[in-house]
């Protein structure tokens, strides 16, 4: 089960007595498109999520881009994140790369600034760290790696909750690191016994069906990942669907009686 808080959909956290209501984060990566390229739908994303994860300009997104997404997340009450990943625009930092932890490193930090920027611009605090694509799955894997992402978050801010993989070396470096940190689980993504994602190169990858990824939005709220316990759902902005699919999630979950809740609230 998600953790028991005090916690309301944005904009406002108000308190619940402890034990009786459970709180979860919905959060979603937007913010990815780039020039006079569009990718998603924010504007209709933002009043169905609690949190959303804005691309950095290395995998997506520009200076434009970034600015008004955190207009948009402002205006709804939702809180915001840094989305950093590989730079790998033609990819969209989906490849796998071979970075040294201090180019990583640096590569991480760099795109916070970035991001940071254009928050203070606009009168928003950034609230937590979630790596894109493959930097976030090689991070799961490879405590070197995460160890990397996690020193780059701590140095800019360790204020900030960095999200990972539930159970992966991402969120054990980023307790190790001295940050609080964010299991994630994926409801529109199909997993491996051992509690990883399976391959985008593999068929059944994405979960298409908004009934499905609703109903396996409610089991990784309510289970967690392999008994791994989850304080955040992802849905993947740049799925067609994905406005449907976080309509249905948001639906799902509420009836269920869950209190969907930013990551500022929960932690």
């Amino acid at each position: 089960m998600p953790r028991f808080t005090s916690a309301t959909p944005a904009p406002a956290c108000i308190c619940v007595e402890k034990g009786l209501m459970a709180a979860i984060d919905l959060n979603s990566d937007l913010g990815e498109s780039f020039g006079a390229y569009r990718l998603g739908d924010d504007a209709a994303m933002m009043p169905l999520i609690t949190s959303a994860n804005v691309a950095c300009g290395f995998h997506a997104g520009d200076p434009l881009v970034m600015a008004a997404t955190l207009r948009l997340a402002r205006a709804a009450g939702v809180a915001v994140g840094a989305h950093p990943g590989y730079p790998d625009l033609q990819g969209f930092g989906r490849r796998d790369m071979d970075l040294t932890p201090e180019e990583a490193e640096a590569c991480v930090l760099y795109q916070l600034g970035a991001l940071a920027a254009f928050a203070r611009a606009e009168g928003v605090d950034l609230v937590h760290v979630k790596p894109h694509g493959a930097l976030y799955n090689q991070a799961a894997r490879s405590p070197a790696l995460a160890a990397a992402v996690a020193r780059a978050v701590a140095r800019f801010s360790p204020g900030l909750i960095l999200v990972g993989l539930a159970g992966s070396a991402l969120i054990t470096a980023g307790r190790e690191a001295g940050l609080r940190v964010a299991a994630e689980a994926f409801p529109d993504r199909a997993y491996n016994p051992d509690g990883s994602l399976r391959s985008r190169r593999l068929p059944g990858a994405v979960l298409e069906a908004p009934a499905e990824v609703a109903a396996q939005a409610l089991n990784l709220a309510q289970n967690g990942v392999n008994g791994q316990p989850v304080d955040t759902l992802c849905l993947h902005g740049d799925n067609p669907a994905a406005v449907e699919h976080a309509r249905a999630v948001n639906e799902t979950l509420t009836t269920a009686g869950l209190i969907l809740a930013s990551l500022k609230c929960l932690f």
